[in-house]
């Protein structure tokens, strides 16, 4: 079996694969390497896949973030479980590593060519040609070897990414939405620098535009940037059609990760469905029903994403109560331990999309009470609170 791309997904599935006696080539063409995207795992992962919290490595442990409306008014979530931000540099080496343990190969190479025949696939890579019997695809979701075994992404399907590695520690995430912008500014603290970034669907906004966006922010916030390396990267934010019935296994291929699209199309967060989809691509291979892979996808967490899929667009344009969603959003963040205890959950990954419109309805009474009077009453202690920029 060959494997291509060494990131969290394929290189876990080499692991899984491997452990279980299977013989795994893990291919890719630069192995552990600096990912300016996140690196934030959730405790829904964390629990799960318990060696993220236990492993000897750097991380850096968040627990709380400070949310920025389109409108500037601001409100800080203290986490109720603390958030895992790697460096995916030192995410990857870790993954890859485990994948070397358990006795998969691993080969610093570029595949240039796949072609197939005789029942087997041949690998054309720098140093020579390779063949397997089945081949798995991760390595992301703008790769040019997608388009051989499924509809290639479009840009409404796709999300670009740009920032900076900034000098600097934090003890919170920030995250900074926009106006008219299907996406928001982050800067997440890793162990010894920020990654401050942006993010934005293609069919929206231009890389400079986003980096333009990014400047301004980060010269706003005081944050220094002139001599910080730039990255800008991409990634999947697949459209509700293209998430409908996604195909990511056939004859003696499967697709994981980025590679099969499966990233929060909202969030952009994509770790803990790289690690699934890998889990759940090993689970079907070892049990000789790799065609089950794509069941089990479906009836796993794709309800999930296709739910989050089709009501992206009302969460970043839509409106709520006289304002936008994101607006009210914050403020209900700011002023309703109901509506907190729910964005704990959220970015604790406890919290499901299909769930979601359930869950707020239910609180929506107890909720309206507190913003009452948190509005009207503010904070005893230290009087009347006065309107952040924008509330309504």
């Amino acid at each position: 079996m060959a494997i291509i791309g060494g990131g969290p997904s394929g290189a876990f599935a080499a692991e899984l694969l491997a452990r279980a006696g299977r013989t795994v080539l893990l291919i890719d063409e630069k192995l552990a390497w600096e990912k300016p995207c996140g690196g934030g795992i959730t405790d829904k992962a964390l629990a799960r896949y318990s060696f993220l919290r236990e492993a000897p490595v750097e991380r850096h442990w968040v627990r709380a973030c400070e949310l920025i409306s389109p409108c500037d008014r601001r409100a800080t979530l203290e986490l109720d479980r603390s958030i895992a931000i790697f460096s995916r540099q030192v995410l990857n080496g870790l993954m890859l590593e485990r994948a070397r343990e358990a006795g998969a190969e691993v080969l610093k190479d570029r595949v240039t060519g796949i072609t197939r025949g005789d029942g087997k696939w041949r690998l054309k890579a720098r140093s020579g040609e390779v063949e397997a019997e089945y081949l798995v695809l991760a390595a992301g979701g703008r790769n040019h070897f997608r388009a051989q075994f499924a509809q290639p992404f479009k840009p409404e399907d796709l999300m670009a990414t740009a920032g900076y590695y900034i000098p600097g520690s934090s003890p919170r995430m920030l995250i900074k939405f926009l106006p008219g912008l299907a996406g928001y500014i982050w800067i997440f603290p890793r162990h010894d620098h920020l990654s401050a970034g942006i993010c934005g669907k293609m069919d929206g906004s231009t890389t400079p535009e986003l980096r333009r966006m990014l400047e301004e922010f980060l010269h706003a916030e005081g944050l220094q940037f002139a001599s910080a390396q730039f990255y800008s990267h991409v990634l999947p934010a697949v459209s509700a059609p293209a998430l409908q019935d996604p195909r990511v296994q056939g004859e003696g291929w499967a697709m994981i990760g980025d590679a099969a699209g499966f990233v929060d199309p909202i969030t952009g967060e994509g770790l803990y469905y790289a690690f699934r989809s890998a889990e759940l691509f090993a689970e079907a291979l070892l049990a000789d029903q790799p065609a089950d892979y794509q069941q089990k996808v479906a009836s796993d967490f794709l309800p999930d994403l296709q739910t989050a899929a089709a009501i992206s667009d009302r969460f970043f344009f839509g409106n709520f109560w006289g304002g936008g969603v994101i607006e009210r959003m914050v403020q209900f963040t700011e002023s309703s331990p109901s509506f907190r205890e729910l964005m704990c959950d959220l970015f604790a990954g406890t919290q499901s999309y299909i769930g979601l419109k359930r869950r707020a309805y239910r609180n929506l009474l107890p909720t309206l009470v507190e913003i009452f009077v948190h509005e009207v009453f503010g904070d005893r202690q230290s009087g009347p609170r006065q309107p952040a920029p924008g509330a309504a």
